[in-house]
């Protein structure tokens, strides 16, 4: 019996992620220490799609994995945990994820791809040209910027001396205008 057809046979010929019955192919799971059916799966063409762009993922298909991740199969245990990974911050993937347990090979297998690995926390500000900012720079605005709640609009040209940075959030810096202490987006200054 080739691979395919035990594959098939494994399945039930349906998608061992979502249950769907069409477009079913063999996913070779990535990174994986074995050979063989053992590091594949027989998945449909949405999942594979969405397992490979991350652009495309729909959040509510991989509801399924409430289901699938309690598989024996080791590859479909990585990828429900690469998955339930990457949507994590939508809260009810961390509820699942904390529920399943993966034994020490097959949990660096999953791991493999680097997906969970922790986001730096410290998080890089660059300004309109890509020039990493810091805490304490001088800026100039290269745009006309109207001040919600002030007022008032900065113009462009202005500088912006002794800059914060918004330690959340790599898209937004802090600092003084015309007296009033402002948030400014980075993409409408340039480091000065």
């Amino acid at each position: 019996m080739n691979a395919e057809k035990e594959l098939q046979a494994r399945s039930g010929s349906i998608c061992e992620l979502c249950s769907a019955s069409e477009n079913l192919k063999v996913y070779e799971v990535p990174k994986s220490p074995n050979v063989g059916i053992d590091s594949s799966v027989i998945a449909c063409s949405n999942c594979i799609e969405q397992l490979e762009d991350p652009e495309k993922t729909d959040i509510n298909h991989w509801r399924c994995l409430n289901d699938s991740m309690w598989s024996q199969v080791p590859g479909v245990q990585v990828l429900a945990w690469r998955m339930l990974t990457r949507l994590r911050a939508e809260g009810w993937p961390q509820d699942l994820l904390d529920m399943l347990y993966l034994d020490d090979d097959t949990l660096a297998w999953a791991k493999a791809t680097g997906e969970g690995e922790e986001i730096d926390p410290t998080l890089i500000h660059k300004d309109s040209n890509g020039a990493i900012l810091q805490a304490g720079d001088s800026v100039v605005l290269i745009k006309d910027l109207d001040v919600k709640g002030a007022n008032f609009t900065a113009k462009r040209g202005t500088a912006v001396r002794n800059i914060s940075l918004v330690h959340d959030n790599p898209e937004h810096i802090e600092g003084r205008v015309s007296g009033q202490h402002i948030v400014i987006l980075t993409k409408f200054v340039k480091k000065s």
